[in-house]
């Protein structure tokens, strides 16, 4: 047996403690409803096996521990709050930029490119609908997820980040509406939680091939 076997292990029980600090994070950042430890552990924990069975042991699987997780807590308090505090994505802003010099395509500007495309379109969005309808549709903390993935990502996943994330958006309202009926298509969608969910999968698995090119 391989050292590299135990790396799913380790992770596991290395996101317990991780898990029960953002079960607290969320419920400081959310102001509301306190989320069981036990489950934010749980995804915690799962997150990063899912991580090692994808990405290379090395510095790089850490760093996507960290993007993991620091995804969790956003998600978790937008589910909850409708919110996606400051205090992280920020600094997601930053490190994704940081990390893209050490990616093999070293393309910083690529990533520059890409918060500000990402961060520039979704403000446009949100005050487009702003303008039309008279009141918020997509808040400004979604613009400042886009852009922390388009710092992580490049500018090139931008298009598909929407697409995946809309789609996740789509599924949520469906689930919702089965469990609700229709009074669930007139309420508010935690959009963060699918652009988190984009950001992770395009993260560990890239673009699909058809659009690599």
């Amino acid at each position: 047996m391989t050292a590299q076997m135990f790396v799913p292990l380790l992770a596991a029980l290395g996101a317990v403690p991780l898990g029960y600090g953002a079960a607290l994070a969320a419920r400081r950042l959310a102001d509301a409803i306190e989320p069981r430890a036990s489950v934010m552990i749980a995804l915690a924990a799962g997150l990063a096996v899912w991580a090692a069975f994808v990405m290379p042991t090395g510095w790089l699987l850490w760093i996507t521990f960290a993007l993991g997780w620091a995804l969790l807590v956003l998600a978790t308090v937008d589910a909850i709050a409708f919110r996606l505090p400051d205090a992280i994505t920020l600094p997601l802003i930053a490190v994704g930029i940081g990390v893209s010099d050490l990616l093999p395509d070293h393309d910083v500007i690529g990533h520059v490119a890409g918060m500000l495309a990402g961060l520039l379109a979704f403000y446009a969005i949100a005050q487009g609908y702003r303008y039309v309808r008279g009141r918020e549709g997509l808040g400004l903390g979604d613009a400042k997820l886009a852009g922390a993935a388009g710092a992580w990502l490049g500018w090139q996943a931008l298009p598909f980040l929407v697409l995946l994330a809309c789609a996740v958006g789509i599924v949520w309202v469906l689930i919702a509406a089965l469990r609700r009926g229709r009074e669930a298509l007139n309420e508010r969608i935690p959009f963060g939680v699918a652009l988190a969910f984009a950001i992770w999968a395009i993260w560990l698995y890239g673009l699909p091939d058809f659009l690599s090119y």
